[in-house]
């Protein structure tokens, strides 16, 4: 092919696509094929999971997203054929939930929910058994102290990939020390003081319980760290067989057990704010909201 010739079909390409741009139909027949050929299906996690139960609420939800299936799966399923889409720069649309390490890994979007079939944004609380604070004020003033922010932990879960969660949130600790003295700021150190903090199995609680450990150990105490299910922790802080969580989820995941219970511990408010989960999409992705989703 001459110069000439690659010109003209240069031109002709460029044309084509002024043309496409143009054209809110075609746009929109384009917008559909992107659709289809995900065949309308949300990549899901496991069946029985609360974002799962969610994600069903919202195809409910949405009158665009009659027709939608949603492919229950597993969570590492579901990172499977995510990272395949993105190597690819294909389509996909997955449920997903923030704080999570992904949204280190991949440039990612949680679409907006002006519906709220997930619920409105959480926070991740900081709760003590009653009478806490007057067995251990200092104790409990470095966990009423505790904040940080979603990429923080974020950040030791991704490092966890890679090294053991004890290391990744050591190597955290020593790299945020500037953080970690606001919650030690005048609080006299303990002389060895026993405290037994209860936490979840999952990675992002397992990072925060980890965090917290370290800060309180090198204040002195001597901490136990226990990672139980979540009816479990709240009925130990109530009865007084735990101290001290900084894992818990509301106002839904774990507002339940919170009616059951919440009477019977004391809660001293958000550590981390604004967790949230919903349909997730790549940045490319040229959506924003649950409501710019075709109907099939």
């Amino acid at each position: 092919m001459n110069k000439t010739t690659i010109k003209l079909v240069s031109l002709a390409s460029v044309s084509l696509l002024m043309a496409a741009c143009g054209n809110d139909d075609t746009a929109a027949e384009e917008d559909t094929t992107v659709f289809e050929e995900m065949d309308y299906t949300i990549t899901g996690i496991e069946p029985g999971s609360g974002i799962t139960e969610s994600a069903r609420n919202t195809l409910d939800t949405y009158d665009n997203l009659d027709g939608w299936e949603l492919q229950e799966s597993s969570t590492g399923g579901m990172m499977v054929e995510l990272q395949q889409a993105i190597e690819n720069e294909e389509p996909i649309i997955i449920t997903g939930w923030q704080p999570h390490y992904i949204f280190e890994i991949y440039d990612l979007k949680i679409l907006e929910d002006p519906k709220e079939g997930f619920g409105a944004a959480e926070n991740i609380h900081t709760m003590t058994r009653t009478g806490l604070a007057e067995d251990m004020p200092d104790a409990t003033a470095i966990l009423d102290n505790f904040a940080w922010e979603t990429e923080d932990m974020q950040q030791i879960v991704l490092d966890a990939q890679d090294v053991p969660f004890e290391e990744a949130a050591q190597t955290w600790y020593d790299e945020n020390q500037d953080l970690v003295s606001e919650w030690t700021d005048g609080v006299p150190e303990s002389d060895g003081q026993e405290i037994d903090l209860i936490s979840m199995p999952w990675d992002t609680e397992r990072a925060s319980a980890h965090v917290m450990s370290l800060t309180l150990e090198n204040h002195g105490f001597d901490v136990n760290v226990t990672s139980v299910d979540p009816s479990v922790l709240f009925q130990a802080l109530a009865i007084g067989e735990a101290d001290a969580t900084v894992t818990p989820w509301l106002p839904m995941t774990h507002g339940a057990f919170m009616e059951e219970y919440g009477d019977d511990l004391v809660d001293l408010g958000p550590n981390l704010p604004g967790a949230k989960s919903g349909l997730v999409v790549p940045a490319y992705m040229d959506i924003d909201s649950i409501e710019d989703i075709p109907a099939k």
